[in-house]
């Protein structure tokens, strides 16, 4: 894996993290004092801290020059597949092994995790300088 790549996994866990801890957070909230079903607590938790999530890999992780326009965008589909399978995973965790929540949310956020992070750093946050340099090297091998 290059270095390059190696430091954008680490700012990626580090955001994730936080994002994470806020997905969380309203998850038990949404649970425990608004009286939702997890998977509908774990849903709204993904996507708010979904927009936190952008702003901070935009900006930090990813450091994209690409228009809000073309990154929010793919950000959002890459997102939008990743809240489709942690609610689906939530679903079958909660419903039909009867996994407390919090573990259920355990195991889907280590899923969402690899697409997440693959999503992103290769099409979300690409610049356009950065597929241009890969479709070149493959040209030329």
């Amino acid at each position: 894996m290059k270095t390059g790549l190696l430091s954008k996994l680490a700012s990626f866990l580090g955001v994730g993290a936080l994002s994470t801890l806020l997905q969380y957070f309203i998850l038990v909230i949404c649970v425990e004092f608004v009286g939702l079903s997890a998977v509908a607590g774990s849903a709204i938790g993904f996507a708010i801290s979904a927009v936190f999530n952008y702003l901070l890999n935009y900006h930090f992780t990813f450091r994209s020059d690409n228009a809000h326009a073309v990154a929010a965008s793919r950000f959002a589909l890459v997102a939008s597949v990743g809240l489709a399978i942690n609610t689906g995973l939530m679903a079958l965790l909660v419903h039909y092994t009867r996994l407390p929540y919090i573990v259920s949310q355990v195991f889907s956020t280590a899923i969402v995790l690899v697409w997440n992070f693959f999503g992103n750093a290769l099409w979300s946050f690409a610049s356009a300088r950065e597929h241009a340099a890969e479709v070149l090297s493959k040209g030329h091998k």
